[in-house]
């Protein structure tokens, strides 16, 4: 007799069977050339531009609409010159690299070689559901691992397309793709990985952690939080509030790393307010019918981010919505002022298009500001002065810091990507990616002449007795 249970069981079955299949191929294999790697990453590339057209659409119809543009920036480029930059640099980070032998360990040589992992697992989120998939996998391809991937049930058609593309060019037992709800996720964090890498919230990246515990799997946590931007004294606020805006309205703000909130010099608020609003509207002169504006993913969220703004309202937040919403969940950019630590949206992550103001009176007490809450995947700084942007650089911890600009650090493949604290643990990207995916195996080599001899027991000799006074001063 069939169950309801049936197919839930043999998904799992499947999940599985995938992992002991990538299991023992990485056992026949453990140690791929970097030609066999480099052939990975062409392969790859060649396939994403192949079927761009095809992601661009599913990724829209998916959203209800996602600016093509949008997915050509924001996920297209960066995964495609993170492949070029990582191809073009692998073979220098595989090989082994010379360390130091100290002079009582001679005759000897050491170096730390770079070993795959075995079987790593990656999570992917809704908001960029190409480049949060691809990235972590090129740093996994490039380290000579196996990879399963677990492709994010919001955006069924992008994950759909995403694994008919990687089965057509990766064996199962390579890259393997994993579909499924909640219980499949969880399912697949509790498998013995060798690694497994999670974006999205941090309350799920806690149930991440937890399952991951019971194989003692190390993680790479991406995270998110309430990353600030700064708008300092003297700043232009037109520069300011154009390159807030951007990094706000891309993906409608459904980015983890988008500006959560801005603190601004309480006499600058009404003048930031104008200069944010010229810039959203110039951006999007409508929203309605709008191939460039980008709806929220679907109802459930659409609905999270309406409840923030009734809160607020009842709660006395000055609401002013700089743009008419549009259909298709085109939720219109939406500033907040007269806020305060009640209101769930400077509680939570907003993760949408409203931006809320919070006034400040010295760079110091918006510093402090920040340092009294968790700490963000995220810190922005305006202003152009040298010792003040030291100064937040000294004075803050975040997992990453755009001076003068908005997420732009995310797409720089020589810079490590990570949070800190709630917003996240580990990093990756670059080389960053491959010593994540990668064990640093620490090798000391001695041949026949073997001088540690002359210390060996009995002790009390006069020769070691020299060695101690000689070396332990």
């Amino acid at each position: 007799m069939v169950t309801l249970s049936d197919p839930h069981e043999q998904a799992i079955t499947a999940l599985q069977q995938c992992f002991h299949a990538q299991r023992e191929a990485f056992m026949a294999n453990p140690m791929p050339s970097a030609e066999q790697r480099i052939a990975w990453l062409v392969s790859l590339k060649a396939a994403l531009l192949r079927d761009q057209d095809a992601l661009i659409r599913c990724i829209s119809e998916d959203f209800g609409n996602r600016s093509a543009d949008e997915t050509l920036l924001a996920e297209m480029l960066p995964t495609v010159q993170g492949i070029r930059y990582t191809r073009k640099r692998l073979r220098r980070w595989m090989k082994p690299s010379r360390r130091h032998v100290g002079l009582p360990f001679m005759p000897a040589s050491a170096r730390v070689i770079y070993q795959p992992l075995g079987v790593v697992g990656i999570i992917v989120p809704w908001n960029y559901p190409l480049f949060l998939a691809i990235a972590p996998l090129v740093g996994a391809l490039a380290a000579g691992n196996r990879v399963m991937l677990k492709l994010s049930e919001a955006t069924p058609r992008t994950s759909q397309r995403l694994k008919e593309l990687l089965a057509s060019i990766f064996p199962k037992d390579l890259v393997g793709v994993v579909l499924g709800e909640a219980e499949i996720g969880m399912a697949f964090a509790k498998l013995p990985f060798d690694h497994l890498l999670f974006t999205g919230a941090t309350s799920i990246g806690r149930h991440v952690m937890r399952a991951a515990a019971e194989n003692l799997t190390p993680v790479t946590l991406e995270l998110g939080g309430k990353s600030p931007a700064i708008v300092s004294a003297d700043v232009p606020l037109t520069d300011a509030a154009e390159r807030i805006a951007f990094g706000k309205t891309l993906n409608a703000g459904q980015t983890c790393v988008a500006p959560d909130y801005v603190l601004v010099p309480h006499d600058r608020v009404d003048g930031f307010v104008d200069a944010y609003r010229q810039a959203v509207q110039r951006f999007y002169p409508q929203v309605d019918g709008s191939r460039d504006y980008t709806s929220i993913i679907n109802a459930r969220q659409h609905q999270r981010l309406s409840d923030y703004l009734s809160d607020a309202r009842d709660k006395g937040a000055t609401v002013i919505e700089l743009i008419a919403e549009g259909a298709q969940r085109r939720m219109p950019q939406t500033l907040l002022l007269n806020v305060d630590d009640s209101m769930r949206v400077m509680q939570d992550e907003i993760f949408g298009p409203l931006l809320p103001i919070v006034p400040y009176g010295q760079l110091s007490d918006a510093l402090t500001y920040i340092a009294a809450r968790p700490r963000p995947l995220a810190l922005y700084y305006f202003g152009y002065d040298r010792s003040e942007q030291q100064h937040v650089l000294h004075h803050s911890h975040s997992g990453g810091v755009c001076l003068n600009d908005t997420l732009m650090h995310v797409a720089q493949d020589d810079m490590p990507f990570g949070g800190i604290g709630t917003s996240g643990m580990g990093h990756y990207h670059g080389h960053e990616g491959f010593l994540t995916f990668s064990k640093a195996k620490g090798v000391l080599i001695k041949q026949r002449l073997n001088l540690a001899r002359l210390i060996y027991p009995p002790y009390g000799k006069a020769l070691q007795k020299l060695v101690y006074k000689l070396f332990i001063r």
